[in-house]
């Protein structure tokens, strides 16, 4: 039998007492404001408005697409609680707890085509500049109490720096030196300085009317024909610090909950091992904490299945597959390896821990492997001044991908439209793009939400 570590509960992120097992009804949209979130966020409004027709154009597009806002809002009920507890602890505009719904639509799992991640859509160099780890096992960015606080971080010290809460969001969506060298531009010229003034990319034009719409449409869904899921006012989950590493699955399992949920709640893991090293908590549902430790306690299975391997270079997957006692195919798909490959590059592999049974399946080889091909795509608008190789270059494709999108053609008109979907182009790196750090968004991401639905 193997000793499970003890797990050590962390206090929630309020401290209002919860009841395990509580199981109140919580009352429709019109609750009180001590009953439901976002009733809670309604009642923390604060930004100006803006007087721009594409606030009702984004309101429009919402407001046609109803399935689509109710599943995001199914989503946000996990994460929604948390936010709101701290965006009022910072005393910030409640509006800003909404900016997951125009980053992510709440899926922890996206990626665009800037390799931004989470559902603050850190991309990497911005991620480690306020403090997310990002490697082979763990990526802090997918974090939702790590990128929280990050995202909150970095919103606080722009309107610290511009004063104003609409040009602190366009500096995170287009970078502060953008807006900065724009103010200087306008400052020049003996113009306004402010967010409707500036001279900027159209998806950073469209972003705060874009925030602007879903605060409208939160305040009144019902206006819209719209309906949002019931969130209640209490936290969705507790975080759980474990003293031992287990596989994610094992995980799941002693909470009695899917790996959809709990992946959910803990979408930072990149592989099916969670490292006590990597994982300073593990959040759980807070109706299935007590379930998890009892589970814990009586458990008498194997915790860990798999470990990392750090193959040296030249030696064969043939080889290593002899070492471990495992079928070479299973190597393969475990480690995403294609049948092609001969021989280690160095690169670390997960490989198994003791014997494993005959019929058990692997893992994947990353739990979040699929999220960017669950993306539509990214429209680009050509603009004066566009070349071919600059549109190319900008999104990490080939010049050839794009002429073929051009149905062949190498001449662009302004105004023509382009789908540039993830993968388009076996060339694209999207980790070599170049930021000013710490752009958040140097890259602009998508006109209107299409994250996977």
């Amino acid at each position: 039998m193997i000793v499970a570590p003890e797990y050590v509960l962390r206090t929630p992120q309020t401290e209002t007492s919860v009841n395990l097992n509580e199981q109140d009804r919580y009352p429709e949209l019109t609750a009180l404001p001590e009953e439901d979130v976002w009733q809670r966020i309604r009642n923390g409004f604060s930004m100006n408005d803006l007087d721009s027709p594409l606030v009702k154009r984004h309101e429009k597009w919402y407001a046609s697409h109803p399935d689509y806002v109710l599943r995001m809002s199914e989503r946000a009920k996990r994460y929604l609680f948390h936010i709101t507890e701290e965006v009022e602890r910072r005393g910030m505009p409640a509006e800003i707890a909404l900016l997951p719904i125009i980053e992510s639509a709440f899926n922890p799992g996206a990626n665009s085509v800037a390799s931004a991640s989470g559902i603050w859509q850190f991309i990497p160099s911005t991620g480690k500049h306020f403090g997310m780890e990002q490697n082979w096992w763990y990526d802090g960015r997918r974090d939702i109490i790590g990128a929280t606080n990050g995202a909150l971080d970095y919103l606080q010290k722009l309107h610290d720096q511009f004063g104003d809460w609409h040009l602190a969001l366009a500096a995170y969506n287009w970078g502060e030196n953008a807006v900065a060298r724009a103010q200087a531009a306008n400052r020049k010229r003996g113009k306004p300085t402010g967010y409707p003034h500036l001279k900027m990319p159209r998806e950073t034009r469209n972003y705060v009317p874009k925030l602007l719409a879903i605060k409208n449409i939160v305040s009144d869904p019902a206006n819209f024909g719209l309906v949002l899921q019931e969130i209640p006012n209490r936290p969705y989950f507790t975080a759980v610090t474990p003293s031992g590493s287990m596989d994610v699955k094992i995980a799941a399992e002693l909470a009695e909950v899917t790996m959809e949920e709990f992946l959910a709640l803990n979408p930072g893991h990149n592989r099916p091992v969670i490292l006590h090293d990597h994982a300073e908590v593990l959040l759980l549902p807070t109706d299935k904490v007590e379930t998890f430790r009892n589970n814990l306690e009586i458990n008498d299975q194997r915790l860990v299945s798999w470990r990392a391997y750090e193959s040296q270079k030249g030696e064969t997957f043939t080889e290593i597959a002899k070492r471990f006692d495992i079928p070479l195919e299973q190597l393969r798909t475990a480690n995403g390896l294609s049948r092609h490959a001969m021989q280690s590059n160095g690169q670390t592999l997960l490989v198994p821990v003791g014997e494993q049974d005959a019929g058990e399946e692997f893992s994947p080889f990353n739990l979040h492997a699929t999220a960017a091909q669950e993306m539509s795509g990214f429209v680009y608008v050509v603009r004066k001044g566009d070349t071919i190789s600059d549109i190319a270059r900008k999104f990490h494709i080939s010049q050839a991908s794009l002429i073929a999108m051009n149905k062949n053609s190498h001449r662009l008109r302004i105004g023509q439209r382009f789908t540039i979907m993830p993968g388009s182009s076996g060339k694209r790196q999207a980790k070599r793009i170049t930021v000013q750090k710490p752009v958040k968004h140097a890259l602009a991401k998508r006109d209107t939400a299409t994250y996977s639905r």
